[in-house]
């Protein structure tokens, strides 16, 4: 017989009445022991209120905005059965076992697998490819970097003729070019495979496919098939490109991972989405030589990103582009001799590029698992986890792509970490208050936590503080003194809750905003850290100051 459990607020040490700022899981929903029930915020951070005990939840007994004290009465749940989320009690067959199975060598991949390794437990890390890292290390993340340092020295070496030193026109070697890309990735892979045997973490080249809910198949590189059974899981599978039915199968039409490779260096190339995997690529090959246009379907280029810092982009970017066509699509495309002709909406006439890059999102590779043979249940191709990462089968976990936006390789690094350590039975929760993006186009452009344009669609109150870097002494030194730092405070609090960049070095810095973010601060704490000077860097601390109106390397806006 079900027995109905009272959840009461524990010990909160000095504090009292704290509001309560989420409520992550409804009533009917099965808990775990140790599961967020809510999250309430005291002066400075935010509590979890665990579930004692596994059960489901059968009332909430406060909503949001309400507050709590120790011995508060917030929640009643039924227990009746054993635990939920008791993964390690699932014991692999010694014979093919392992304590945890890992999908997927990606950043997320790799980074659970050695974690786990770390905390005793046995582990099996199946891989597709030939090498560990994933779409990130492989063909992603670390060779468009390398390619994009290589474009960006480039351009200011050019820009260097109006301070008095030119150098010759620049010639492109694509061997060399390619030969650099490569042994970058390469240094890399070898560092992961190296690391996966210190740790004695097994890789098993293949392509996993589940036939249980605590066993896999495993279709290997050579043609064999070799079966693993396993106490835990995690899978991080990752994404693929989105191909466009529109387009033909052409060598001339290519998605990032064939961009990356060099095939040539086009005359005329179109980049078919204007997010930030389109526009990197746009700046490769643009510094390369090639004249680039743009067709994205929504309204702008960087959607979700301000306007005013896309704006600074769009105007330090107009060398690059012939066109940039928004809110409009692809209709067409034909390959001919010449090139591929496309068909643009509201266009008479097709236009002729020597190269395509589609470059229209990514879509997770949840489908291909054999997960229904688990019992995992999928949600438009992503996997829906709880707080520890699991599914709603309590012994396999997914991480990363995955489940869902947004789809970065440091998101991924700490859910790997977090999942590896609920399923060697450590108490672990994925918690990040925000996690930030970047463009590493030239200038780049970085964003953490509540937008300008978010604020003002939620109605949400915010004062928002801007430091021009015209007024910074190293920006305008670099040249860079078209770059732009901002911060928003919440209105009531003061708060930080986000911030953009956008100029030279702009990822490299964003994290201490979400540093600020993560840790409560508010403008008078940013603006009191001493930052050093001159730096890009201190430009956060005096936009913190200007939103004080206590900066003094800004024009007076009255006494304070």
């Amino acid at each position: 017989m079900p027995e109905t459990l009272d959840i009461r607020v524990p010990d909160l040490g000095d504090y009292a009445d704290v509001p309560v700022i989420e409520i992550p899981v409804a009533p009917g929903q099965p808990v775990a022991k140790d599961q967020t029930l809510l999250v309430v915020e005291s002066d400075k951070a935010t509590l979890d209120i665990p579930s004692p005990t596994a059960g489901r939840l059968v009332e909430m007994l406060v909503g949001l905005g309400d507050t709590v004290s120790a011995g508060t009465l917030v929640a009643r749940l039924t227990v009746e059965a054993p635990e939920v989320r008791t993964a390690p009690a699932l014991k692999p067959q010694a014979e093919a076992g392992c304590d945890l199975l890992v999908i997927g060598g990606g950043p997320g991949g790799y980074s659970a697998a050695f974690r786990a390794a770390d905390l005793g437990q046995r582990v099996i890390l199946v891989e597709r490819d030939a090498t560990l890292g994933g779409v990130c290390l492989n063909v992603g993340c670390i060779p468009s970097k390398a390619l994009l340092h290589v474009a960006a020295v480039t351009e200011e070496a050019v820009r260097l003729a109006a301070h008095g030193i030119s150098f010759g026109a620049p010639t492109v070697d694509l061997e060399k070019l390619r030969s650099f890309k490569a042994g970058t990735v390469r240094r890399l892979t070898d560092g992961l495979a190296q690391m996966a045997r210190q740790r004695k973490v097994e890789v098993i080249r293949g392509t996993a496919r589940f036939t249980g809910p605590s066993a896999v198949s495993v279709a290997l590189h050579g043609g064999d098939t070799r079966h693993v059974t396993f106490a835990s899981a995690i899978v991080a599978a990752g994404s693929s490109p989105v191909a466009l039915a529109m387009l033909p199968d052409d060598p001339r039409i290519v998605d990032s991972t064939g961009a990356l490779e060099l095939p040539f260096v086009p005359r005329r190339l179109l980049v078919i989405g204007g997010g930030i995997i389109g526009l990197e690529m746009a700046t490769v090959y643009s510094a390369l030589g090639a004249r680039v246009d743009v067709v994205e379907r929504l309204p702008n280029l960087l959607e979700g990103v301000d306007r005013d810092l896309v704006a600074v982009w769009t105007k330090r970017n107009a060398h690059r582009f012939d066109r940039i066509r928004t809110g409009t699509e692809v209709m067409a495309a034909e390959a001919t001799p010449e090139g591929i002709a496309v068909s643009i909406a509201g266009e008479a006439e097709p236009q002729t590029y020597d190269l395509v890059l589609q470059a229209a999102g990514r879509r997770p590779n949840g489908a291909n698992l054999g997960l229904d043979a688990a019992g995992v249940v999928l949600d438009g191709g992503f996997v829906p986890v709880d707080a520890q990462m699991r599914t709603n089968v309590p012994h396999i976990l997914a991480i990363g792509d995955l489940v869902g936006q947004p789809m970065l390789a440091h998101k991924a690094v700490h859910q790997g970490h977090v999942a590896a350590e609920v399923a060697a039975g450590h108490k672990a929760g994925f918690d990040a208050a925000v996690i930030p993006s970047v463009a590493y186009t030239d200038p780049e452009i970085a964003w953490v936590g509540l937008t300008e344009t978010a604020a003002k669609a939620s109605g949400r109150a915010v004062e928002v503080a801007r430091f021009p870097w015209a007024a910074s002494g190293r920006a305008i030194a670099n040249g860079a003194d078209y770059g732009l730092t901002k911060l928003l405070f919440d209105a009531q609090t003061k708060r930080v809750v986000g911030g953009a960049i956008v100029g030279p070095s702009a990822g490299d810095m964003i994290g201490e905003v979400a540093l600020g973010i993560e840790m409560g601060a508010d403008a008078t704490d940013i603006a009191r850290t001493i930052h050093p000077h001159p730096t890009l860097g201190e430009t956060i601390g005096l936009a913190a100051e200007a939103g004080l109106g206590l900066c003094t390397d800004l024009p007076p806006v009255g006494r304070r």
